[in-house]
């Protein structure tokens, strides 16, 4: 089987280095996956142009992030901001945050796998997933995935902690 072709969105460069946020640790194993061969990641110069804007001490480490993976940089293109530009018209996001839209086009158009983002407010929503499906297939380009960190990653205790979770009824079989 092919390694899967995976986008990280910015998010996942700050859930990195931010210790306190829920997906913190998933977020690292994620990195740690990328480095053991498991997927062949990219991210875009859209996600740089988004880590640009943040503190330069936590800039930098986030940026060298992508260096030391050696994760390639999707360049912009007429062809996503076109169907980015689609996701906006159909009311998929909002005009003011069209760069979201633009993730999710530049791996659509570069046909990766999936998107993996911490982004609840403008990607990872019920209503993105389903519309830009749509829109995709509508534009002869496939469905692509987008999904949390903590969806793909491998879970050694995740077994261990189902089989004594006390309030899964499974546990009990």
């Amino acid at each position: 089987m092919d390694k899967q072709k995976i986008y990280l969105e910015t998010t996942l460069f700050n859930y990195y280095f931010d210790v306190d946020r829920d997906a913190h640790a998933d977020t690292v194993q994620l990195f740690k996956e990328i480095a053991a061969g498991k997927y062949e990641a990219f991210t875009s110069r859209y996600v740089i142009e988004e880590l640009g804007n943040a503190p330069e001490v936590k800039r930098d480490k986030m940026l060298n992030l992508i260096l030391e993976h050696d994760i390639p940089v999707l360049e912009p293109n007429d062809e996503a901001a076109k169907l980015a530009d689609i996701y906006v018209k159909e009311g998929v996001i909002p005009q003011k945050y069209r760069t979201d839209g633009l993730h999710i086009a530049i791996a659509t158009v570069n046909n990766l796998d999936m998107i993996i983002s911490m982004n609840f407010q403008h990607i990872v929503k019920h209503k993105t997933k389903k519309m830009t499906g749509a829109i995709n297939t509508l534009n002869n380009y496939r469905v692509i995935e987008i999904v949390l960190p903590m969806e793909v990653v491998e879970n050694e205790n995740a077994e261990h902690d189902r089989a004594g979770d006390k309030s899964n009824p499974a546990s009990d079989l």
